[in-house]
């Protein structure tokens, strides 16, 4: 287990971490939340011992080894081959091995004395242990064979990491942190700047990790797939909720309240002796009681109430102005970035007004440049894209911040957005749609976080109300509570909008219709995300991966037979049910057929019986038969089903 005991940190005289008391046991999969800047990379730092607690201390078992990934790739590394920069996994052995050079040249150059000799050759019989219980002679073989089965053609190896997008940069990193062997993973956003299929693949493979997890994110479907503990970090104040992220969510919020009544409480306590002490001090009668209640003010301790995560107010859009029935119109559209290679050819493609479309597919395929045609910021080589009637595109790129100078004001630079010679006069409440009121408008554009500079961004969209929206990436650097408001904007949008956007969750609540850049071309999926995955075969977990050359990747016998298993388990509770729901409907079809015989047999007896009573009980027997054996049938027909699709699974 790892123990975090009274860990304090802060940072030009500013508490980042308090007190930090946690504990982890083996096996658990932990998701770290709470507000940007609280404190939670600066755990991992300190638990990496990159950074030294300003008190307190961690226990961690002895050779227990702990492997990172991070948000971002040390730009020294990118130089380094794809295989050098996978296969260097260990950073141990690296020192190891120079050591190890080093006394073998001394000693092969007699540099050692005798009196030094026993030892160094203990030293380096040490050494050479170390260096081969940790597998550094399969190293390279490990490397190679994570890449490979990460989607890395043969032909990559060799090519240097700076030649790869941000996607397959993290999946190097990835299979380098896991080649290490960890028995604790620390994944800081591993999701960040990965398209969603690569999200979905990270779910499923670190689905069959088999050590602690630690896990930083604000994205909602990567914490409610991986974690069984949340730990929240807010006000430098770590609180550990043993369950889903769906009972963090409820439970935090029932806490939330709790501690607001006893807020409410405390004050209204404190007021009352306050008043008291007030209006009865200077009397001589009453100043043992006076003094009595100070001790009673002094002794209260107030309750503090945990922040929000993140940001609390609305975003509201402005009204769109009227548009035509097409958003935009791709016609035989034909785009490439070099005369050899095309990312699109002869695409045809209408987004309707109103639409609400998620741009989804591996990276390079191409969304970004979709996007940046739509918007037309790139002119295609072949074909056209006529923009709908009336239509008025607000286009977000990622590059955002390279687009506010640090220098300029929130004020001046949604002011600089504005058209020519339009009217200053509405300015200061589009600004407070978005977050910015008061002293906040006068920040330079510098200090900014992410997520405001996101929410400055749109309030540059939309000083000219557009009607069609094109937003990449939206979502990055924005805390779980904004994605959560901006999704609801989006919802509640009445113009068109498309997004691209590495968050599930967030694409599955906003996306109406999905356009899937697959290796044969663009496919619209006239539904949502869950709708796509159910008809593409393309993420399903028994489905074919693409590797970072393009070509099909199928998955490994290991990964199909872990899929049936799990289908199987997860096939044979609904069996049971079935099987129960038709043995119990069995059971009350022949209690009711049997009481029917009887009361059958009682009327036509020709004794004294109570004719009217005998019959309105047969009439509701006979409907009750009636029910229940249509009933039985389609419990029959479900079990039937489930059957089949159980010697499915076995067969395969």
């Amino acid at each position: 287990m790892i123990d975090f005991r009274n860990i304090c940190k802060s940072f030009s005289g500013k508490d980042i971490l308090r007190d930090i008391t946690l504990r982890i046991n083996p096996g658990e999969r932990v998701g770290i939340v709470g507000p940007n800047g609280a404190g939670k990379s600066t755990l991992f730092s300190i638990l990496m011992g990159e950074q030294s607690p300003d008190s307190g201390s961690i226990a961690i078992p002895k050779n227990h080894r702990i492997g990172i990934m991070r948000q971002h790739i040390d730009h020294n590394e990118l130089s380094r081959s794809l295989l050098d920069f996978t296969a260097d996994a260990i950073p141990e052995l690296k020192s190891g091995a120079e050591e190890l050079k080093k006394l073998e040249n001394d000693m092969a150059e007699d540099r050692i004395p005798d009196e030094e000799l026993d030892k160094a050759l203990r030293r380096h019989g040490e050494l050479q242990t170390m260096i081969e219980h940790l597998g550094a002679y399969r190293l390279d073989v490990e490397a190679a064979q994570a890449l490979s089965s990460l989607g890395f053609a043969e032909q990559d190896f060799k090519r240097p990491l700076s030649s790869f997008s941000g996607g397959w940069q993290m999946r190097a990193a990835l299979a380098r942190v896991l080649i290490s062997r960890p028995d604790t993973l620390l994944l800081d956003e591993p999701s960040n700047y990965l398209d969603i299929p690569a999200v979905e693949w990270l779910c499923r493979f670190l689905g069959t990790f088999q050590g602690t997890l630690i896990l930083i994110s604000h994205d909602r479907f990567l914490l409610r797939k991986l974690t069984n503990v949340i730990v929240e970090i807010n006000q430098g104040i770590a609180t550990r909720y043993p369950g889903s992220y769906d009972f963090y969510c409820r439970e935090r919020e029932q806490r939330a309240h709790a501690l607001e009544a006893a807020k409410r409480n405390t004050d209204r306590e404190k007021e009352r002796l306050e008043r008291l002490i007030d209006r009865f001090r200077s009397k001589s009668t009453k100043a043992a009681a006076a003094k009595s209640w100070q001790k009673k003010l002094d002794a209260i301790e107030d309750v503090e109430l945990p922040d929000a995560l993140n940001y609390k107010g609305v975003i509201r859009f402005p009204a769109p102005p009227d548009a035509g029935v097409e958003a935009v119109r791709l016609e035989q559209l034909s785009f490439g970035y070099d005369d050899k290679t095309l990312l699109f050819q002869a695409l045809d493609l209408t987004v309707n007004s109103g639409d609400k479309v998620g741009i989804i597919g591996y990276n390079g395929r191409g969304k970004t440049t979709l996007m940046k045609l739509m918007a037309g910021k790139l002119q295609p080589v072949g074909g056209r894209v006529t923009p709908g009637h009336h239509a008025v595109i607000g286009y977000q790129a990622q590059e955002f911040s390279e687009l506010l100078p640090d220098e300029l004001s929130v004020y001046d630079a949604v002011r600089e957005a504005l058209p020519a010679g339009a009217s200053t006069a509405n300015l200061m409440n589009i600004l407070g749609s978005f977050g910015f009121s008061g002293d906040d408008v006068e920040k330079r554009c510098g200090v900014l976080s992410g997520g405001e500079r996101i929410r400055l961004q749109f309030a540059r969209i939309f000083v000219n109300p557009p009607n069609f929206l094109l937003l990449d990436e939206p979502t990055t650097h924005l805390d779980l509570n904004a994605r959560e408001l901006l999704q609801q904007a989006l919802c509640d949008f009445p113009g068109t909008v498309c997004i691209v956007s590495h968050d599930i969750e967030f694409v599955r609540n906003v996306a109406t219709t999905i356009l899937a850049l697959e290796p044969g071309g663009v496919k619209k999926y006239y539904g949502n995300y869950d709708y796509y995955l159910e008809k593409s075969s393309a993420l399903i977990p028994s489905a074919v991966q693409i590797r970072s050359d393009g070509a099909p990747l199928q998955d490994s016998a290991k990964l199909r037979r872990q899929e049936r298993a799990r289908a199987r388990q997860a096939i044979q509770g609904d069996l049971k049910k079935a099987k129960t729901r038709v043995e119990s409907l069995e059971k009350q079809c022949d209690e009711l057929s049997d009481r029917k015989t009887f009361l059958v047999a009682k009327l036509s007896s020709g004794g004294k019986v109570d004719f009217a009573a005998l019959k309105k009980e047969l009439a509701e027997v006979e409907a009750a038969l009636t029910q229940c054996e249509t009933d039985w049938e389609e419990a029959a027909m479900e079990l039937e089903a489930l059957r089949l699709e159980n010697d499915r699974i076995h067969s395969n």
